[in-house]
């Protein structure tokens, strides 16, 4: 029986989102698929190629190494401010507007006429990028039901490790046939498909409401309320801690293969990112076995075995290593297909933010843990480096089974 206003008029049905197995559902996760694609092909679009970019431009791995972390930092600084736009404008217009200044600036990279140009051109394409990630969630936890909110967050995120793949894939064979302005060139053309087929499939918004203008007091009181809620700051700490040890191994590992005793062609090692396709698998797996297990024991698991694929790649044997590779995607993947969809759950106001705050934390760690990675493997060695995250991800199990226990009702 519909509900009544004062005065006797209908109020509106409340809103419940789309079901699983209906048209607008399957439009909202292809549409985002699409916009994964675009994003994260073009955030991480110079990692396959990093030893050719830094032998071409005579800088160091490290230095190299810029070209991702500045993109991320750009993405990282500009999440907030893309959220609180998108609360004004609406989630979908925020998203188009961001991925289209993205894809524009992402044609401009290959006309860069020097390192310096082009890393500022990385860290615009990158702030272009934050109107994309947190905003995304957001919009599946207003448009998607209750039920299937989890299961859409892991589809979106297995959408973003295809994007990442994709990438990859067209980088590393192009960069070694005609150089890594062209494998940018390749890239930013396949963003720019996704991007359009992006805008032509994602459905216009139905749950998202206006919010009032609050004033930059009442902006700072709802992320403050987000960074003292201990649960969402252990959900935070995971997507700082392991992010910039899953960047660390893909940025360096590269190099690693490319010297001795291995000495791989660019094109075999951008084949590495095949192991993206165990993320697709896991981040969607772990997103089903959620009602069943739980968001915290899922997440946990998910570290175990990133932590036992990454010793794997102690060896000196290749197959090992890239055995190792695979496994250490897959739990990567499956623990921030949970992290990156439980902000939403925990967040009862201001989820916008709650998710901007986890891609702030995410693309820090890229940025920061990821560059740092690069002083550890010059230093040290991989062993080195891969034992650091390995201890970062020991970190990170602990702070979310101590903040989460298996009594939390909100860890269902």
């Amino acid at each position: 029986m519909p509900q009544t206003q004062r005065g006797g008029t209908a109020a509106p049905p409340r809103w419940t989102g789309h079901a699983k197995g209906s048209k607008a559902y399957g439009r909202i996760l292809a549409g985002l698929s699409c916009a994964g694609v675009a994003t994260f092909a073009q955030l991480y679009s110079t990692q396959a190629v990093l030893p050719l970019l830094a032998s071409d431009l005579q800088v160091t791995a490290a230095e190299a190494a810029l070209t991702i972390s500045l993109a991320t930092v750009g993405l990282a600084a500009t999440v907030i401010p893309w959220s609180f736009l998108a609360d004004r404008i609406g989630r979908v217009k925020a998203m188009a507007w961001g991925i289209s200044a993205a894809t524009v600036l992402g044609l401009l990279v290959p006309l860069s006429s020097g390192f310096a140009m082009l890393l500022v051109l990385r860290l615009l394409e990158g702030m272009a990028l934050g109107g994309i990630p947190a905003i995304a969630i957001a919009y599946l936890n207003e448009e998607v039901s209750k039920a299937h909110a989890a299961l859409a967050a892991g589809s979106y995120v297995a959408g973003t490790t295809l994007g990442g793949l994709s990438g990859r894939l067209v980088a590393g064979p192009v960069g070694e046939l005609w150089g890594w302005r062209t494998a940018a060139l390749a890239v930013s053309l396949l963003a720019t498909a996704a991007a359009v087929a992006f805008l032509v499939l994602v459905p216009k918004a139905q749950g998202f409401v206006r919010a009032q203008a609050s004033g930059l007091r009442g902006a700072l009181q709802m992320l403050g309320g987000h960074l003292r809620n201990v649960r969402l700051l252990a959900i935070y700490a995971q997507a700082f801690l392991m992010m910039g040890g899953f960047v660390a191994v893909y940025n360096y590992l590269g190099f690693r293969l490319s010297g001795a005793p291995f000495g791989l062609p660019a094109t075999l090692i951008s084949l590495i990112f095949l192991a993206y396709l165990s993320g697709t698998f896991s981040s969607r797996s772990a997103a089903t076995m959620t009602t069943r297990f739980g968001r915290r024991n899922v997440l946990l698991a998910g570290l175990a075995l990133a932590m036992a694929g990454l010793a794997l790649t102690l060896t000196s044997n290749l197959v090992l290593i890239l055995a190792g590779l695979v496994v250490f995607t897959g739990g990567f993947f499956a623990a921030h297909s949970i992290g990156s969809g439980w902000t939403g759950a925990i967040a009862s106001t201001g989820r916008a933010q709650a998710a901007s705050l986890y891609n702030l934390a995410y693309y820090l760690g890229s940025s920061l843990l990821g560059w740092a990675g690069g002083l550890v493997f010059q230093a040290w060695g991989w062993n080195a480096l891969a034992g650091a995250v390995i201890v970062l991800a020991c970190l990170t199990a602990a702070t979310v089974a101590v903040v989460h226990p298996g009594t939390d009702p909100a860890a269902a």
